[in-house]
């Protein structure tokens, strides 16, 4: 159930039971437990305690993770998925833990140290089990307590363990809210969709289960008769359903948030919109989240995941009204590719609300489609919609009449087709592949095509080529009239995305929809729901409907067969048009390889044309890290806006300049020149007397953090170090690697993959890369994004180090706070130009800027009043709205209370005011008025 190069190993349950007071007499403790204490980069310290817990008959391996206070907190189980242990879910408990829960993993029944056999979450057996757990956590005395026995809980899992927690929910009303990610609703419907046996996920499943043998009896017995037959029965789909949520889905009713995967033939986006559906029936709240990877693979953005989870558990268990769960869907999109390291690029889109599969339908008419005989589905030549006429060269004739495989038989208008499941079903047409089918989903994403369909074995249809690109969310449907010569008809649909020429066609996420028509269903109108997928149809390109009568995945019978299928109607397919894209958070370039080339080449080529006229070096200056004169950028194909405009400041050895400014203010811009990546209209830079030009050889003096930074997941922290500095191609002994380390404070996990990385520690290593060499000039650009308070922290205190031995550094931040905090001096732009420079106890406390407070609520008549004051150069209500900032130009403190009085204000106090913000807010009025 679980591809093994998937980061999340999807693997184990969890439950909520109703057998609490039995449980608790059979929840007795088997072992001594065992305290360990762990930590993460900047959390607290995290203990962990491994014990064995025998209960219901079996002895459940168990760890127990908790961060340091005395106070009650809410408890979260984590469920590992199928083949797994509890170990698999470690590193996520121990996040949980340091964010102040009580967390507690464990081992299902016959895996790991688990005794006991694999019950596929039964009521009786896993979930009771959970139900024990959650008994054993009432009795904690760090536990926070809804009632008696009524620990608040929460319970969370990828596969397996999201099935669980599901099931936990419907079991056990002690559940508060639960977050299950990749996981099934029924699994019946998951690995016996419409009556066909999914042959290949199924085996995977048994197998990572360690064989038949260690299953319950009568489930090994079961999957052995399925599996001989090629056909599941009433009884088989019996016994998965009463083990899955949804036989329980009236009784589910806690906060849940669903993340399923988009690369998943397994348990696809369908599963989770019953999920979806059913809470939402029950009045709970509910968010649904489309993931890059699932089950066969991709990125199962882990990080995001965990974060989000987090998020969910904050709002529902701790009743942090303030914390983000995000939208009520979401989507992960995907387009180009990641020049540092090869992977796919990512933006999410949202809406307020789930849409569902089906919302926003677009009609899209079909005809018939040929193909040129003896070719695969990748090599088609195929005919548009415009009344049969050939888009490849355009012409009018009707096309021959043979079926969609070449060898059939078809009525002229091409919407009657027929073909043939050929005998042993062989050879079978290619969809996704188990085990290594994410590889696939992700090329799909991209554009490339890899599925494989035989001549002769499907029907396809074809639309014209659209006149719009086309945002398919959802699962499109269509209806056909299907019948075969005898027995039961089992098709395979897809719908590819065809290109313009014809050659190249792409099956979203590689996914293919089983159909099983009985006799009884054969010669009337059928719809058929196709898969659910997120995928972008360009303008220019088809789409291509294609019904196979094979394919490697499931079971087709083995005796041959031949079908007939009518088109019924339009394709309709959803476009969901309230789910918004969010803007790309990378550069525009990066989406696209070959035009990065291009730029970066005719980079080059100025560059080595520029060299020849770089200003000599000023000798006065070579002992100052950055001195920036006049300098001013304009907005690409503009002659009056500037990015940034006649700015000019100066920074000295040892400083922590912290570079403010509002969104647009220019900072990017004049940070991207400082480093050389782009040349300025007017004015010079210079750093150590020498002026900045791309290329220029005093850029090795230069260090730079921008966020992204790309590093290798499966290499450690110091191989990732070692190799950027290798491609450098200095020498090794000015990497001064040790040093860099040492300040950046990554410690032990230095030895450890990228991969296992929290976002903290992903921070401090590009950091760390940034100060190979040790630059005399260090450059960070919102090095704070995405971490935490105590991240946030340790981040100020790594700036400070660095500076402390005579460096300099450079900080571009929002957060004022910190700014404040670490830097000694600031730079304020406004709108491409300076409006303040300087060390930062002159900025926020000087006698120009004055903190008046009143006894009354400021009104905006007395802002505009106080504004107009002679000697005044603006004034602004706090936030508080019981005073004013004000600028003083010209006027006394003494002059200005003299008025204020005089307009009855209720004066209480004046002095300077000390926040960064406050002076902030006054800088930037100033310079917007």
């Amino acid at each position: 159930m679980e591809n093994p190069t998937s980061r999340w190993r999807h693997r184990l349950p969890r439950t909520r039971g109703r057998w609490a007071a039995v449980v608790a007499a059979l929840a007795v403790l088997v072992g001594a437990g065992t305290w360990t204490a762990t930590a993460d980069d900047s959390a607290p310290s995290v203990h962990r305690q491994d014990q064995m817990l025998k209960m219901n008959g079996v002895s459940v391996d168990t760890s127990y993770f908790t961060s340091g206070g005395t106070g009650r907190r809410p408890a979260v189980l984590i469920g590992h998925g199928f083949g797994g242990s509890k170990n698999d879910v470690r590193a996520q408990a121990e996040k949980l833990a340091a964010d102040g829960y009580a967390v507690m993993t464990w081992s299902a029944r016959g895996f790991g140290r688990t005794t006991g056999e694999i019950t596929l979450n039964a009521p009786d057996g896993e979930v009771k089990d959970v139900s024990g757990l959650i008994d054993w956590l009432a009795g904690r005395p760090e536990v926070e307590l809804d009632a008696k026995g009524d620990p608040r809980v929460g319970v969370t899992g990828a596969s397996y363990g999201g099935a669980v927690s599901l099931l936990a929910a419907g079991y056990d009303r002690r559940v508060d809210a639960v977050a299950p990610v990749i996981s099934y609703w029924n699994l019946a419907d998951a690995l016996f969709p419409d009556g066909v046996f999914k042959k290949l996920w199924a085996g995977i499943f048994v197998s990572s289960g360690g064989g038949c043998q260690r299953f319950q009896k009568e489930l090994c017995e079961m999957y052995e008769r399925v599996a001989v037959s090629g056909k599941p029965d009433a009884a088989a789909r019996a016994q998965l359903t009463e083990r899955s949520p949804e036989a329980v889905a009236d009784r589910i009713d806690v906060p849940t948030l669903i993340l399923q995967g988009q690369s998943d033939s397994l348990f696809p986006l369908g599963q989770a919109d019953a999920m979806a559906e059913a809470v939402k029936a029950n009045g709970a709240p509910v968010s649904v989240d489309w993931i890059s990877g699932g089950h066969d693979g991709g990125d199962d953005e882990g990080d995001r995941v965990e974060g989000r989870v987090g998020a969910w558990f904050d709002r529902y268990l701790k009743k942090d009204k303030g914390a983000d769960t995000g939208p009520g869907f979401r989507v992960t999109r995907t387009g180009g590719v990641d020049s540092t390291d090869g992977a796919a690029l990512k933006r999410g889109a949202s809406s307020e609300t789930y849409p569902g599969l089906t919302s926003g339908g677009r009609k899209i008419p079909l005809t018939g489609a040929r193909q040129q005989p003896g070719t695969g589905g990748g090599q088609d030549t195929t005919t548009g919609g415009n009344g049969g006429r050939d888009a490849t060269t355009g012409g009018g004739q009707e096309p021959p009449a043979t079926g969609g495989g070449g060898s059939g038989r078809k009525a002229p208008d091409g919407l009657t087709q027929t073909f043939r499941n050929p005998a042993g079903a062989a050879p079978p047409s290619v969809s996704a592949l188990p085990g290594i089918g994410g590889g696939l989903s992700q090329l799909s994403s991209l554009g490339v095509g890899l599925s494989l369909d035989f001549p002769g074995q499907y029907a396809s249809f074809e639309s014209a080529p659209l006149e719009r690109s086309v945002h398919v969310t959802g699962s499109p449907t269509v209806t056909v009239d299907v019948k075969a010569d005898h027995g039961d008809a089992v098709l395979f649909g897809k719908v590819y995305d065809v290109s313009p020429d014809g050659k190249q066609q792409v099956l979203p996420s590689q996914l293919v929809a089983p159909y099983r028509v009985t006799p009884a269903e054969q010669g009337k109108p059928v719809e058929l729901t196709l898969p659910a997928v997120d995928h972008e149809v360009d303008a220019g390109h088809r789409l291509r409907l294609v019904l196979s009568a094979t394919d490697l995945a499931y079971a087709s019978p083995a005796e041959p067969a031949t079908y007939t299928v009518t088109l019924d109607g339009a394709l309709t397919v959803p476009t969901a048009p309230g789910v918004k894209t969010a803007a790309a958070t990378l550069p525009w370039w990066t989406w696209g390889l070959p035009a990065a080339a291009v730029v970066i080449a005719a980079a080059l080529l100025l560059t080595a044309r520029r060299r020849t006229a770089t200003p000599a070096p000023d000798p006065a200056l070579s002992g100052v890290p950055l001195q920036i004169t006049g300098l001013s950028k304009k907005y690409a194909k503009s002659t009056d806006r500037y990015a940034v405009r006649d700015l000019g400041f100066r920074v000295e050895k040892g400083q922590v300049l912290g570079l403010l400014g509002p969104n647009g203010a220019g900072k990017t811009t004049t940070l991207r020149m400082l480093m050389g990546l782009i040349t300025p209209d007017a004015g010079e830079i210079r750093v150590f007397g020498h002026a900045i030009r791309p290329g220029a050889p005093v850029l090795s003096r230069v260090g730079s953090f921008v966020e992204g930074a790309g590093f290798l997941p499966h290499l450690s922290g110091r191989s990732n170090l070692e190799l950027y500095w290798q491609a450098t191609g200095r020498p090794a002994e000015d990497a001064h690697i040790d040093e860099a380390l040492e300040i950046a404070g990554l410690g032990d996990a230095l030895a450890r993959a990228v991969r296992t990385y929290s976002q903290g520690m992903r921070q401090r290593l590009a950091i760390a890369q940034a100060m190979l060499g040790m630059p005399d000039l260090l450059i960070l650009d919102e090095p704070t994004n995405g971490l935490d308070p105590p991240q946030i922290r340790e981040m100020r205190d790594v700036m400070i180090r660095y500076a402390a031995g005579g460096r300099t550094v450079i900080v571009s931040s929002h957060l004022l706070s910190e700014v404040e905090q670490s830097c000694t001096h600031l730079v304020v732009m406004d709108r491409g130009q300076l409006v303040q420079a300087g060390p930062v106890a002159e900025i926020t406390g000087s006698g120009d800027m004055l903190l008046v407070t009143t006894d009354a609520e400021v009104t905006e008549a007395l802002v505009d009043k106080a504004a107009a004051l002679p000697g005044i150069g603006s004034a602004v209500r706090t936030e508080d709205g019981h005073g004013l900032l004000v600028r003083l130009d010209g006027a006394t403190a003494a002059q200005l209370v003299a008025e204020l009085v005089r307009l009855d204000v209720p004066v209480t106090g004046v002095g300077p005011h000390r926040r960064l913000e406050d002076a902030f807010l006054t800088l930037i009025s100033q310079g917007s008025a």
